[in-house]
C-alpha cells in the first residue's frame, strides 16, 4: 500500500461478527474504526425502539451529511487506514449513496438461518429489511456496476473457520498486508465502540480472537414467521455467495 488514505466500507447485517471484525481491523498499528455511523440517523427517521435509543441519538449525528462528511474527511488520528463498520440496515433510502464511490467497499454475508436464530434471541421477531439483506444486494449491485466486477465479499462462517486465510485475501483484494494482528486482540471495550455496546457486545468484549464457528442453522430450526423470512432472504445470500473470497 502507497501512502493514500485506504477507507473500507464494510457491509454487514446485524448479529454477525462485524463487531469483531472491528476489533481485528482495530488492532492493526495502521487502522482507525469507526462504529455504526449511521445508527443515530436510522433511528431518528424509523423511530425504531432500540435499547439505549437515546444514549445513540445524543452520541452520533443524526443528519447523514454530516456523517458522509465524517467518513470521507480525515482520518481519526492521522491513520492510514479508515475502516467502517457498517449495518445495510441502517441505509434507507433517503441516505445518499454516491459517497461510496470514495471508499473501498466489501461486503460481510452470513446465512439468514443464522442470522435469524440469532436475532431472534436478541429482538424476537424481524423482518427482511430489519436484517439488512435487501440493502446489503441493492449496495452490492451498485459497487459492482460502477466496478465493472464484483466487490470482495466474505462469509462470517469462513471467517470463524479460517480467519488467516479469509482475511488475508480479504487484505489482498483491498490492497494492505495482512497482519498477523487481526486474529486476536485484548478483552475488553473500546473507546471506539458505539455507545449502545453495554446492550450488544457482551460476548465480543470478553473474547480475545475468532471463536470457533457453531453449526449452521438449518430452516427447521427458526419458527414459521422467521422461517417466512429466511426463505424470502435465501436468493439475495445466494447472489452474495457466488462472489466468496477463496481463502
Amino acid at each position: 500500500m502507497s501512502g493514500e488514505v485506504l477507507r473500507i466500507a464494510m457491509w454487514s447485517g446485524p448479529r454477525n461478527i462485524s463487531t469483531a471484525m472491528m476489533r481485528a481491523f482495530e488492532n492493526r498499528p495502521d487502522t482507525a474504526v469507526v462504529d455504526e455511523p449511521f445508527y443515530a440517523v436510522y433511528l431518528k427517521a424509523t423511530g425504531a425502539a432500540h435499547p439505549m435509543r437515546d444514549e445513540v441519538l445524543a452520541a452520533q449525528p443524526t443528519d447523514w451529511h454530516e456523517v458522509v462528511a465524517a467518513l470521507t474527511g480525515p482520518v481519526p488520528g492521522g491513520r492510514r487506514v479508515f475502516y467502517q463498520k457498517h449495518m445495510t440496515h441502517h441505509m434507507l433510502p433517503a441516505i445518499g449513496r454516491d459517497w461510496t464511490a470514495e471508499v473501498r467497499n466489501a461486503f460481510l454475508i452470513r446465512a439468514p438461518e443464522d442470522v435469524l436464530l440469532s436475532y431472534a434471541e436478541v429482538r424476537g421477531a424481524a423482518t427482511l429489511d430489519e436484517i439488512g439483506v435487501p440493502q446489503q444486494l441493492e449496495l452490492f449491485e451498485r459497487e459492482a456496476a460502477r466496478l465493472g466486477h464484483a466487490p470482495p465479499v466474505i462469509d462470517s462462517h469462513d471467517v470463524l473457520k479460517n480467519p488467516r486465510g479469509v482475511l488475508g485475501a480479504l487484505c489482498a483484494r483491498l490492497g494492505i498486508d495482512f497482519s498477523e494482528r487481526m486474529l486476536s486482540w485484548p478483552a475488553g471495550r473500546r473507546a471506539s465502540d458505539g455507545v449502545w455496546a453495554p446492550a450488544w457486545y457482551g460476548a465480543v468484549e470478553r473474547s480475545t480472537g475468532f471463536a470457533a464457528p457453531r453449526e449452521r442453522a438449518k430452516l427447521d430450526d427458526l419458527r414459521d414467521d422467521l422461517k417466512r423470512v429466511a426463505v424470502a432472504a435465501r436468493p439475495a445470500y445466494e447472489r452474495l455467495a457466488v462472489h466468496l473470497l477463496q481463502a
